[in-house]
């Protein structure tokens, strides 16, 4: 009987190892490479294990003995999409002070629902910035096991922010429950001692918040949240163990301060002036600017239970925003996709696309914020959005030309993460899963 077992689990490691190194040849009628700004007709790529080996075109890259053709037809490959703003494990339906009642177990199940739902939408990657008690570290580990199927996550785990501000803390409980947020600090030192737990903790990234926000109860988007030192603290701390920091900033100051501190990329950046965007651009700061979420918020989330404050603040920065986005593209500032999916419907994230597009970039410019350029960002550039010979096979396919109408992102056909297909023919595929 234990010999038995021993051949039996044998068996089952060299299945394994065989459906682990399956070869993939990868065609169709173009390829968008956001990296060389190219439209390339009939491109193939050989895949194995997950990793492009081997690109060329169709007629002249050989599909190798054994591997499994997957031809796509007429269809428009690009790299898959990478997002670089989102909140998997929440939703916009949910209603601010109902959601006080949901534990961080149950927001970890939200996750995985809205994990499979923004893969199939073509984001294969994701930044995700901010969730309570690690949820977001649980969901990412979930997905790089195979447990749940979903995009390769960057988490950061509980923001580090100050004492009343906004991703930090929770401003709904009134005095009497003596509850701050998990990373609250006060204090250059303190700042250091919340970083070093979320990396503790497993995180890829750190997040804080240098503003208030829409939808924290009384902070404001103008004034400036920690002082410069603070955010050095957390910035020196973060970029001395090798991670990125990214900072919630709408307020011209709170850019300014997060900018002057070193911090890798300013979120929502919605009010920008000259010296900002100077600023922005001489450090090379990457702005992931949400332009399509206040569509949402503005159309659904009063039937959503969203707080007449925070609407209010809504409808007071979008078309500020939305200019501020306009300058900062046409000054040549690194901006990239963030969504900051979680305040709309996960799995609408392609509709920002078309709205990039309309404010001030060209159709390929948006698809390099939302692939290569955002890799860079991460720090992945060789390895995400792009379809080079070392990426990761990660391939949306649509049935048009993109670059002709972008529109085309919202309803992808055809999700490829890590050479493993989970969509084609606009559905998703049963044994994937």
């Amino acid at each position: 009987m234990k010999l038995f077992a021993t051949l039996a689990g044998s068996a089952f490691v060299l299945f394994a190892q065989s459906a682990s190194a399956e070869t993939i040849y990868l065609t169709a009628g173009y390829f968008v490479d956001p990296v060389s700004a190219e439209k390339i007709e009939s491109p193939a790529f050989v895949i194995e294990e997950g990793i492009v080996t081997a690109r060329g075109t169709a007629n002249r890259l050989r599909k190798p003995r054994g591997a499994t053709v997957i031809d796509l037809g007429t269809a428009t490959l690009t790299p898959g999409f990478i997002d670089m703003h989102t909140h998997l494990t929440s939703d916009p339906e949910d209603p601010a002070y109902f959601s006080l009642s949901f534990s961080n177990e149950r927001d970890a199940i939200t996750g995985v629902k809205n994990a499979r739902t923004t893969l199939l939408a073509g984001f294969t990657t994701v930044r995700n910035v901010g969730a309570a008690s690690y949820s977001d570290v649980a969901l990412r580990d979930a997905i790089n096991e195979g447990d749940v199927p979903g995009p390769k996550m960057f988490v950061s785990g509980p923001p580090v922010g100050i004492l009343g501000g906004h991703c930090s803390d929770n401003n709904l409980l009134p005095s009497e429950y003596n509850l701050v947020g998990e990373n609250v600090a006060t204090g250059p030192w303190e700042m250091r001692e919340k970083v070093r737990r979320n990396i503790k903790y497993g995180v890829d990234l750190i997040k804080t918040c240098s503003t208030g926000g829409v939808f924290s109860k009384g902070t404001s988007l103008g004034a400036a949240q920690g002082t410069l030192e603070e955010l050095a603290a957390v910035a020196e701390e973060a970029h001395a163990r090798g991670l990125k920091v990214a900072s919630h900033a709408h307020g011209t100051i709170g850019i300014k301060n997060a900018i002057l501190a070193g911090i890798d990329t300013i979120e929502h950046a919605s009010i920008l002036d000259e010296e900002t965007i100077r600023l922005a651009k001489e450090n090379g700061t990457y702005l992931s600017m949400d332009i399509y979420n206040t569509e949402y918020t503005l159309s659904e989330g009063e039937k959503n239970g969203v707080l007449e404050e925070s609407l209010a603040k809504e409808r007071a920065i979008s078309k500020i925003q939305r200019d501020s986005f306009t300058a900062a593209v046409e000054a040549g500032v690194k901006v990239v996709f963030g969504s900051d999916s979680g305040v709309y419907p996960h799995g609408d994230n392609g509709r920002q696309f078309s709205r990039m597009v309309m404010l001030g970039m060209s159709p390929m410019q948006a698809l390099q914020a939302g692939t290569s350029l955002a890799a860079e960002a991460l720090g992945q550039e060789g390895k995400l959005g792009c379809g080079d010979i070392g990426c990761h096979a990660n391939f949306v396919a649509v049935k048009s030309d993109p670059m002709a109408d972008i529109t085309i992102f919202e309803n992808v056909d055809f999700v490829m993460k890590d050479g493993k297909v989970y969509k084609r023919d606009g559905k998703p595929v049963a044994d994937a899963y």
